[in-house]
């Protein structure tokens, strides 16, 4: 049972970052935090560990049980239980990443409950240090989708273009759930499922270009964006990054065309260059295979 420092049992909900993947990279925070729960909840939807390292978890703070997005979108269960008892919900990378979280965050407070962050080593502060990139210059990030039924999502490639237009490193994380639903039937998105979706929504760009609103110069500025980004889809530079932060981590340049040749990880994400400094372009230059 959790106790505060007076010897009283401690309540609520507290939102870990347990880091990219390994015990190892997890702070001291959220180690003890984690370990001192009455109840420890692993979110698994919106990223995951290997089952050896959530194996070494368990041992490392106790047992856990795994949750999907109905029970973190609807969590009556979760704040329920936090009433009376300190509930622990460990997240992958920084709690705060996700909307989903900060949703979450919100409802405790509404419902009387405290809610305490512990931060954790996230993907998106890890990457750009990690391959060389400047910081400042990356754009807004995005997410890579599986076609969802039929459903092609152009946005992630209008974002990667706008980025580029303006001189913007972009970092896109990749899907890892096929069916879209967030209850467990999860396949982390590969380098080549990326390709597949990242040239279907170019062929929807073209397609849908026309009927694109472009009454003001940023919406010109968005198809002028979206028509180069479609034209050069496959000689586009690209960045794969591999379970990063973990023992296994790899990082390997190459371009849209070439990337559906690479094997890539457990765990991917991609980061799309745009202009870059002569610093840059020789940290760039680390990561090229040798044929």
């Amino acid at each position: 049972m959790a106790e505060d420092n007076n010897g009283s049992k401690q309540t609520g909900l507290v939102l870990v970052g347990i880091g990219p993947g390994t015990v190892e990279t997890m702070t001291t925070e959220a180690i003890e935090t984690a370990k001192v729960a009455d109840f420890r909840r692993y979110e698994a939807y919106t990223a995951l560990w290997s089952e050896d390292e959530l194996a070494k978890l368990v041992d490392a703070i106790g047992p856990i049980e795994k949750v999907m997005r109905p029970e973190v979108e609807n969590p009556e269960e979760i704040l329920g239980l936090a009433k009376d008892n300190l509930v622990a919900l460990l997240v992958v990378g920084d709690p705060l990443q996700a909307t989903t979280h900060v949703d979450l965050q919100m409802q405790a407070a509404e419902q009387g409950i405290d809610c305490k962050i512990v931060h954790g080593i996230s993907i998106t502060n890890l990457v750009t240090g990690a391959i060389g990139l400047s910081n400042y210059k990356f754009g807004r990030q995005t997410t890579i989708t599986y076609p969802y039924n039929g459903w092609i999502a152009t946005s992630p490639l209008e974002v990667i273009a706008i980025n580029r237009a303006q001189g913007l490193h972009t970092l896109a994380l990749l899907d890892l759930d096929p069916t879209g639903a967030g209850t467990g039937e999860q396949k982390p998105m590969e380098p080549k499922d990326a390709v597949v979706s990242l040239i279907a929504m170019a062929e929807k760009l073209v397609e849908v270009k026309e009927n694109l609103p472009n009454d003001s110069v940023l919406e010109q500025l968005k198809i002028a964006a979206a028509e180069s980004i479609c034209a050069e889809i496959y000689s586009l530079p690209v960045v794969i990054c591999s379970d990063m932060g973990t023992p296994q981590q790899s990082i390997v340049t190459t371009d849209v065309a070439g990337l559906q040749l690479k094997k890539g990880g457990r765990m991917n994400c991609l980061v799309f260059p745009a202009s870059t400094s002569d610093v840059e372009d020789k940290a760039l230059l680390r990561w090229v295979e040798e044929d």
